[in-house]
């Protein structure tokens, strides 16, 4: 055996790597008799079961005589034994589970818990069945020793209890907690008692909680100890949704005012947070006289008590400024901003610089907490618009605003790009004023930060682009100059990164910039960009995401040079590109075209490269086109497309005489049967296809706008400084036409899209097509062809008739 000496630095030569593999299967030979004896024969007899035993007879063996695991397996299957056999589950099984239990480990009892609940969910028997058999072992194991188990087997019961009558919840789990609650009980009994009364507030009439309910309820709240105290506390926001505004003001308001001054802190957060999610049942009375000084003395007073205090206290600040509103001073109202301006800006002024280990231990654990207190003022930041008013957002909150987008901390910046999109809405006009907070979250260094902020980046640029909702229609981000490089400087940086499924986020809002940015400034740094990404981009989701937006950006060119020229790069650099990949994007990116332009300029541009790609020499590509060609054929307009017809006829018969891969040829196959029952449109409005062509026609005629409305533009430029009047009046008129068929755009895409998905629904095929063979003579070859060209002779006829 060769010794195993460690080096500082490993050597990887062929000598050494083939010791070091010896050394390692040495030691797999001493290891395996230590794997072996693992099991000794008695104990593998023991675990062996009869397999001739039944279900049901099995898990009563396995429960008798069986190991904790094998046991613990029987419980987990106990929802499928009641689907099997209820009855005999019942009668046989649950009374062992029963007996075993009461000296089962954590395991059994957590699995029995889930178990349980698994059968409640499932129905398998009657509610009353399941009281009968399951409730008493849910309760005889809730005071479970260990607080695990036990909170396993209470989410068990607050389940139950939704599902049981009032009658039974009354006798069987209300009744019992008069002893339970008690003070000679455990704690543990106790803290239970407190979650199952806010379970039961919901269950029973308001008499009824108001005599058996509440008296134990103000007993709890006056326990000697602080969990128990604090647990009910929670509880009476579901007790006082239970009872109603009148007994929640007589009973549960001044137990909370009690428990708002109790010695213990986590009982005084307890209230103030229950306190808050109650105000909508409290009256201005209550709100001004008992509420609202209850909640200035815990303002006061957090900044000296613990600051976890601090982060509940952020967390509810929006909701309770905007409960209080209507109660406050001009003097209470400038005190609570100033309360959140200082929460805003918590820590950072703050110098960690210590020397003793613990104070900088001390001074983490801190600093922790500031920034989720800050982060809780990020979440709240457009309650405090509301709060302020949005017209005075400028003068009381941006201030706030910058410090919050420009905070050190990620968590803090990732909120306010989430909240960015409601800031905006709230400020409408006012929105041009956080342009430049835009810029930076965009240009952020944290992915995150940027993958939050794109979700609603289309709808803030367009709130930015039109000023709110009162400003002109028509008007581009001109005002932002460092919008474009900020937007590219954020893609360039995802596409670096490697977490593609923001870059492919990132493209794919990006298909709205044409609504934002001018038709120049999209060609010159965005749309090439797509195109080399979808060139050299190696994830398969960002280069379709790339692909869809460039055609969004050709959809939307102004120039028809521009677009000639990106067509025809799009053909030589994709579809006659060396490598198959770059052909198969191709394809994906004409689906796109398809989806976004006309029949006809799919078929003037791109109906014959797709055709050629029928002689590619690799199967995949062939593979993929066939599965394209139906959608191909339906951008074909008789007697317009006939020549294109004919084209597509005669690939089809290449393919089915020439085809040598096995799996292409079934492809094929079946695709020419599927064209074969396909219906060609005509130029006239046919009524099975009206609503699809009347989608084309609109898009056929915003195309033609697009051409006209540049033809306008050039007129103008050469007849600048003369009198062009009309000219005006015409290129403004034309101008206003096509951006209302440019808003339009979206919503025809994905009307067309519904459209076609619905036209192209896979239908049972025929039997006289069920035995297609490759080519065998001249008569099948030309089978297709035949059936489609009556299909067309037909179409004319009925284009001739109208």
């Amino acid at each position: 055996m060769h010794p195993i000496i460690f080096f500082s630095r490993m050597d990887f030569s062929q000598s050494n790597l083939f010791g070091y593999i010896e050394d390692l299967q040495e030691l797999t030979i001493i290891e395996r008799p230590v794997r072996r004896s693992l099991k000794t024969p008695e104990e593998i007899e023991r675990l062996t079961v009869d397999e001739e035993l039944s279900d049901i007879e099995r898990a009563v063996y396995l429960l008798s005589s069986g190991q904790d695991i094998q046991g613990t397996s029987v419980v987990a299957n106990l929802p499928a034994l009641m689907r099997q056999n209820p009855a005999e589950t019942l009668r046989r099984v649950l009374p062992k589970i029963r007996e075993v239990l009461h000296v089962a480990g954590v395991e059994m009892q957590l699995t029995a818990a889930v178990s349980f609940l698994t059968v409640l969910q499932e129905e398998s028997v009657s509610i009353h069945t399941y009281s009968h058999s399951f409730l008493h072992i849910i309760l005889q194991n809730l005071e479970h020793r260990d607080a695990g188990v036990s909170n396993a087997w209470l989410e068990t019961l607050l389940a139950v209890i939704e599902a049981l009558p009032k009658e039974t919840i009354r006798h069987e789990i209300l009744n019992p907690l008069v002893s339970k609650a008690q003070l000679s009980q455990t704690l543990q009994s106790r803290l239970v008692t407190c979650k199952i009364m806010g379970k039961l507030a919901n269950k029973f009439e308001a008499h009824i909680i108001k005599r058996e309910i509440l008296p134990l309820v103000k007993s709890l709240c006056q326990d000697v100890e602080y969990e128990v105290r604090t647990c009910m506390c929670r509880q009476l926001e579901h007790i006082a949704k239970g009872i109603g505004t009148e007994l929640t003001k007589t009973v549960v308001l001044p137990e909370l005012v009690e428990l708002a001054r109790d010695e213990g802190s986590s009982v005084r957060l307890a209230a103030f947070e229950t306190l808050v999610n109650l105000l909508d049942m409290f009256d201005a009375d209550d709100r001004s006289q008992t509420v609202l000084p209850l909640v200035k003395s815990f303002c006061e007073k957090s900044f000296k008590a613990d600051e976890s205090i601090l982060v509940s206290l952020s967390f509810h600040l929006g909701k309770l400024c905007n409960g209080l509103y209507g109660i406050f001073t001009p003097e209470q109202h400038l005190r609570f901003l100033e309360f959140y301006k200082k929460l805003s800006t918590l820590g950072l002024q703050q110098e960690n610089g210590h020397n003793d280990n613990q104070l900088q231990l001390q001074t983490l654990e801190q600093e922790k907490k500031y920034i989720s207190v800050r982060k809780n003022c990020a979440y709240n930041f457009p309650a405090m618009i509301v709060f302020v008013d949005p017209k005075n957002f400028h003068l009381e909150l941006y201030s706030i605003f910058f410090c919050l987008c420009h905070d050190p901390e990620v968590p803090v910046r990732y909120t306010m790009a989430i909240t960015f999109y409601e800031v905006a809405k709230l400020l409408n006009s006012g929105v041009y004023t956080i342009h430049k907070e835009l810029v930076t979250l965009l240009q952020d260094e944290s992915l995150e930060v940027l993958d939050a902020l794109v979700g609603h980046l289309p709808e803030i640029l367009e709130l930015m682009t039109n000023g709110g909702e009162n400003s002109g229609s028509e008007s581009k981000l001109l005002s932002i100059p460092d919008l474009i490089p900020a937007l590219t400087t954020a893609e360039q940086r995802a596409a670096t990164s490697l977490k593609w499924r923001t870059h492919e986020k990132l493209l794919q809002k990006y298909a709205c910039l044409p609504h934002i940015i001018p038709s120049d400034q999209i060609y010159y740094r965005f749309l090439h960009r797509m195109l080399t990404i979808i060139l050299t981009n190696n994830v398969l989701p960002v280069q379709k995401a790339a692909a869809r937006t460039l055609c969004v950006y050709l959809r939307y060119n102004r120039k028809q040079e521009q677009r000639h020229e990106v067509i025809q790069k799009l053909i030589e650099q994709l579809g006659q590109g060396k490598s198959y990949w770059n052909r198969l994007r191709f394809l994906d990116t004409c689906e796109f075209i398809m989806e976004l332009f006309s029949k006809s300029f799919f078929c003037k541009y791109f109906f014959l490269p797709v055709l050629e790609l029928t002689h590619d020499p690799v199967a995949n590509v062939r593979m993929k086109l066939c599965y394209l060609l139906p959608k191909v054929k339906s951008t074909l307009k008789i007697p317009t497309d006939k020549h294109l017809l004919q084209q597509l006829e005669l690939c089809i018969r290449k393919l089915l005489c020439q085809e040598k891969d096995k799996d292409v040829l079934t492809i094929v196959k079946r695709t020419v049967l599927e064209l074969d029952r396909m219906e060609i449109s005509v130029d006239a409005f046919q009524k099975r296809f009206y609503e699809n062509d009347l989608l084309d026609q609109e898009k056929e005629r915003q195309e033609h706008l697009l051409l006209e409305m540049e033809q306008l533009e050039k007129e103008k430029q050469q007849n600048e400084g003369r009198s062009t009047n009309i000219n005006d009046k015409m290129f403004e008129k034309k101008r206003k036409f096509v951006y209302l068929f440019t808003c339009c755009l979206c919503k025809e895409d994905k009307k067309s899209k519904l459209v076609r998905s619905q036209s192209f629904s896979t239908q049972a095929l025929h039997p006289k097509y069920s035995n297609i063979d490759k080519c065998p003579n001249k008569s099948s070859a030309t089978g297709y062809t035949s059936s489609v060209s009556g299909m067309g002779k037909s179409c004319m006829l009925s284009f001739s008739g109208k």
